[in-house]
């Protein structure tokens, strides 16, 4: 009601009314014929033109609606006599497949109503199809915006078979019932995601409102109404049909799958929307539409079931990343494989030089560029051949034949003789060869093909009862400031060194200390609780070859004397790279100062937890 007027007189009302009937019969008309779906003949009405009421008083436009009515009920007696016929709406954007749907239903005694675009390519695969406006006796219309939002669509579609007054509120109106409703979305996602650019209008008039409002009411009513939104369940939506079986069990999954649709359809249009809206990072609610690639063998631990999901949000198309891999080869993918993998690729993808790195338990154990990609994967494999055995082995190269057999043969260095072995194998790219020659190493290994991961994005991790966003940390060497704040000054291979470093740092869990030296990591410490304890890990593992090395810390050290600082200058380190913003930072350059070493502070912390 757009106000509330005093309830007027019955004669005023009779008055109206009358008015109304009276510019029925003055108005224009269209005889049409409308095949109610609840009878086995069609029955002819009058599809009746009327002028706007908008400016009535409210109770005088329900008596006019009371009248009207009348003139649109179908007669009872041919209604309650003819049995109801089976019925099929189907309304396809995507079309793969319909012919095969639409015989099949055909077969099956359905009739079948349909939209537009989806009639005309039924009715061209030589099949009968009734178009939705000869049920609404109303065409489409504001280009295309309604056309089944109608209450011969939805009343037939959301009426409960068990209750009787909704049947008989069916038969009353002449509307018929659905049993199966077919129907998928707009192409929204793909075309806010294609790779020209979209006008905002474009994008609006990409979203869908009559689709998920059926696909929605089918649903709801799937104890009733079988829905269809994904052409692989056309052979299982006709086989249950030829059952002629009532398995709630699978109308539930059906109705499950339908409403997980829309959700996901309408989550890429909240996101769009946002970043059309806003420029801020972190909406104030945040729904991120998962899509099962597959079930694991277990997770960290036999003990636990696992699955993994690729992200379809809007942000990761074509965002690259581990998860949507191609595996080339090998065992099925755990739960801890995925972990490590990505941390391998995350890793090697952030260098520009030909790379390769290795990883054990989510931390980089090797890591060596050159020009010559199988000098750096021996070095790579030289840096710690004890934990590099079994573990996960990463290039941002092309895998050729050369490599491959590099790879598949190469010797331990701890005894020169037994053959490396890895769990996993990761590169953007293979030859031909180079695969075929990778694929003899080992039934096993798994040989994964991926895109690097795109700057930029946000980042989720699940704490308990809520969840964590961040921004990555996409921060190279060139986006910072090495500044020099010891009385040494590093020199430039060193610089160098430091950098190489301070990103390898990055990939270690915290506390972390990598050393490096001639862009090769020699030895990391991670994980450990006190930063000393790292920085003691790493030179045992750096050996001789500490010396005239560069340091990297990914957070500051909060002492220097007797501790991690003065520790690392009495073994021969060259410079050392850390954030600074310690209250004892003066401490720090003093004791470099003291042992000639260089320190330079980065202004830049890299926790990894």
């Amino acid at each position: 009601m757009l106000g509330s007027p005093s309830a007027p007189t019955s004669s005023s009302a009779a008055a109206a009314a009358a008015a109304f009937r009276s510019s029925l019969l003055h108005s224009s008309t269209t005889h049409r014929t409308r095949i109610f779906p609840s009878t086995s003949h069609p029955i002819s009405v009058e599809c009746v033109g009327v002028q706007s009421c908008s400016s009535r008083a409210a109770a005088p436009i329900r008596a006019m609606a009371a009248e009207a009515e009348i003139l649109w009920a179908p007669d009872k007696e041919s209604r309650a006599s003819a049995p109801r016929s089976k019925q099929a709406l189907i309304s396809l954007s995507d079309k793969t497949d319909l012919a095969f749907l639409g015989k099949g239903l055909q077969e099956l005694g359905y009739t079948t109503v349909s939209t537009g675009g989806t009639a005309s390519a039924l009715e061209n695969a030589g099949l009968s199809v009734s178009k939705v406006e000869q049920l609404t006796c109303f065409p489409e219309m504001l280009d295309g915006r309604v056309k089944t939002l109608h209450p011969h669509i939805h009343g037939g579609i959301l009426a409960r078979r068990d209750q009787q007054h909704h049947m008989e509120a069916l038969d009353k109106h002449g509307i018929g019932t659905f049993d199966v409703v077919v129907v998928n979305l707009y192409p929204f996602y793909e075309k806010v995601t294609s790779a020209a650019d979209i006008e905002f209008e474009d994008g609006i008039e990409n979203v869908d409102i009559g689709g998920p409002a059926m696909i929605r009411a089918a649903a709801k009513n799937h104890k009733d109404v079988l829905v269809v939104v994904d052409s692989h369940d056309y052979p299982a939506l006709l086989e249950f049909l030829k059952s002629n079986g009532d398995d709630q069990q699978f109308r539930r999954k059906l109705a499950w799958k339908a409403f997980q649709h829309v959700a996901s359809y309408d989550s890429a249009v909240s996101e769009w929307l946002w970043r059309q809206t806003t420029g801020e990072k972190f909406p104030p609610s945040l729904t991120v539409p998962l899509s099962l690639k597959s079930l694991l063998r277990y997770g960290e631990n036999p003990h636990q079931k696992a699955a993994i999901y690729v992200d379809k949000s809007l942000a990761e198309v074509n965002g690259g990343g581990i998860a949507t891999a191609i595996q080339h080869h090998g065992k099925e993918m755990s739960y801890n494989n995925y972990l490590d993998a990505d941390a391998a690729w995350n890793c090697v993808s952030e260098f520009s030089d030909p790379t390769c790195v290795i990883v054990k338990h989510t931390n980089p154990c090797g890591v060596a560029s050159r020009g010559d990609i199988l000098e750096a994967y021996r070095l790579a494999v030289k840096a710690d051949p004890v934990s590099a055995f079994g573990g996960i082995v990463a290039f941002n190269v092309e895998i050729d034949e050369n490599l491959a057999r590099e790879i598949r043969e190469f010797r331990s260095p701890t005894d020169g003789e037994t053959r490396m072995f890895y769990e996993i194998v990761v590169a953007p790219k293979y030859s031909k060869k180079g695969l075929e020659v990778l694929r003899g190493k080992s039934k096993t290994l798994r040989i994964l093909e991926a895109k690097k991961n795109e700057k930029g994005k946000l980042s989720l991790r699940q704490v308990g009862g809520g969840w964590l966003t961040q921004e990555s940390d996409d921060l190279t060497p060139a986006d910072i400031q090495f500044n020099a704040v010891s009385g040494t000054t590093p020199q430039e291979s060193e610089l160098e060194d430091a950098k190489f470093a301070w990103l390898c740092v990055k990939h270690v869990k915290s506390n972390a200390i990598v050393i490096a030296k001639n862009k090769c990591m020699l030895g990391m410490g991670s994980g450990q609780p006190n930063r000393l304890e790292s920085l003691r890990i790493a030179m045992r593992k750096s050996g001789e070859g500490v010396k005239g090395a560069a340091l990297a810390s990914d957070a500051f050290f909060p002492f220097a004397w007797n501790d991690a600082v003065e520790e690392a200058c009495q073994s021969g380190i060259a410079v050392i790279a850390e954030p600074g913003g310690s209250i004892r930072d003066q401490d720090a350059i003093e004791c470099c100062d003291k042992y000639g070493v260089s320190l330079v502070f980065t202004n830049v912390r890299h926790f990894r937890h």
